[in-house]
């Protein structure tokens, strides 16, 4: 059994157990009171799979385009992931100049998903306009570098199962592993999506919502009943009721793709990545009139006819 798989299993015995450090001796400096006791970090298991953190740039890829993710890309299109992560911007090429390049993705649940290490082959100008399989918008000549990048064997057996603790800087996405040592929160027996929150826990904007998990789609698609509709940029709310078969989800989608669902109010305002979430859902045997009628209940408690955008 190897070194990293024989560190694995001790992880999972003490996150299982809900100890946050391992008795690693010989590895960095000791851990608080706990004497020779420390949190496992990420830069033990380059360590121990003989890489210097030093050599290692961090990425954490959380860009999100007309509600297609880069988590999305890499769960569907691994080929067009790497190709989304080879052309960086010539202006920053400085920030990942290092011969490896340690890779995460933004889950749906907003966790730090690491998907691999890769090789940095080389470095090449775009000598012509570059376009991303995410971003779709063409990037002028000479702006973009594009990088010949091999995914390596060494940690593979984490992709898709180990999260990180990115910290407080999500926007600093490129960081060198040297320098920020990232605790390491989880490490699972398979590749999962997020558990689903629950209906009144649920939140996201209308451009998240087809890279949401599947297990989510179908949760959102069983359930009928009421909810509310939040605008980013005039803190505008509307009360909507899903009446249909496809329940929430197949409703939510509908504001999605045409940017106002057929209703009088949003379509007097400019399209918005909406913020969806439940105020009420019904039972199964609920009827149309039923469910309508707590549609107005909720206008009333909330005055999104008066403050809002419901015109009815």
């Amino acid at each position: 059994m190897s070194l990293i798989w024989r560190l694995t299993a001790r992880l999972r015995r003490a996150l299982l157990a809900g100890d946050e450090t391992l008795g690693l001796h010989g590895y960095g400096r000791p851990f608080g009171v706990r004497g020779n006791l420390m949190p496992l970090r990420f830069n033990m298991l380059l360590a121990q799979a003989g890489i210097d953190p030093a050599d290692v740039r961090l990425l954490r890829h959380q860009d999100i385009v007309q509600g297609k993710t880069v988590y999305r890309l890499w769960r569907d299109f691994p080929a067009g992931f790497e190709e989304y992560q080879s052309g960086q911007a010539a202006a920053q090429r400085a920030r990942f100049a290092a011969p490896y390049w340690a890779s995460f993705v933004a889950s749906p649940g907003g966790e730090t998903l690491f998907v691999g290490i890769y090789r940095v082959e080389a470095c090449t100008n775009v000598a012509a306009p570059f376009v991303s399989p995410l971003l779709q918008t063409p990037v002028p000549a000479h702006e973009v570098d594009l990088y010949a990048l091999s995914p390596m064997a060494e940690l593979s057996e984490f992709i898709g199962m180990l999260t990180i603790d990115w910290g407080d800087g999500a926007r600093s996405w490129v960081q060198r592993a040297d320098r920020q040592d990232k605790a390491i929160l989880e490490l699972r027996r398979a590749i999962l999506e997020p558990e689903f929150p629950g209906y009144g826990a649920f939140m996201a904007q209308l451009s998240e919502l087809e890279s949401l998990p599947l297990s989510w789609r179908t949760a959102l698609s069983a359930s009928r009943g009421i909810y509310l509709l939040t605008c980013p940029r005039t803190n505008e709310a509307y009360v909507g009721a899903a009446l249909g078969s496809d329940g929430f989800w197949g409703r939510w989608l509908d504001y999605a793709r045409s940017g106002h669902g057929g209703n009088v109010g949003l379509k007097s305002r400019e399209a918005s990545d909406y913020r969806v979430s439940i105020l009420e859902t019904v039972a199964s045997s609920a009827t149309e009139t039923d469910i309508l009628v707590i549609e107005a209940r909720w206008k009333a408690k909330l005055q999104s006819r008066e403050m809002g955008l419901n015109r009815n």
